[in-house]
């Protein structure tokens, strides 16, 4: 589920919630990853306090999915994305 979608989701930790129980800097640094603000993700430490805060709803590979098996080999690698046909 992607950082924006939970946070939406009824029973989900507010933003400064989940700033808090991760230890961000600030509001406006969970914001920027919920929006992709400047194609800004979490570094990897946060990833893993988010996945652990939101109870796996928000998981590493969610919040990188491009390159999360390099960070963690243990997720392996994502599955090839189908190409769309036109």
């Amino acid at each position: 589920m992607k950082l924006s979608e939970y946070l939406a989701s009824p029973g989900a930790l507010s933003v400064s919630e989940l700033r808090a129980r991760i230890g961000a800097r600030s509001d406006a640094q969970v914001r920027q990853w919920q929006h992709g603000y400047a194609n800004r993700l979490p570094g990897p430490v946060y990833c893993l306090a988010i996945e652990r805060a939101t109870g796996g709803a928000v998981t590493r590979r969610d919040l990188r999915p491009d390159d999360c098996h390099l960070i963690w080999p243990d997720l392996g690698r994502p599955a090839p994305k189908e190409a769309a046909h036109g």
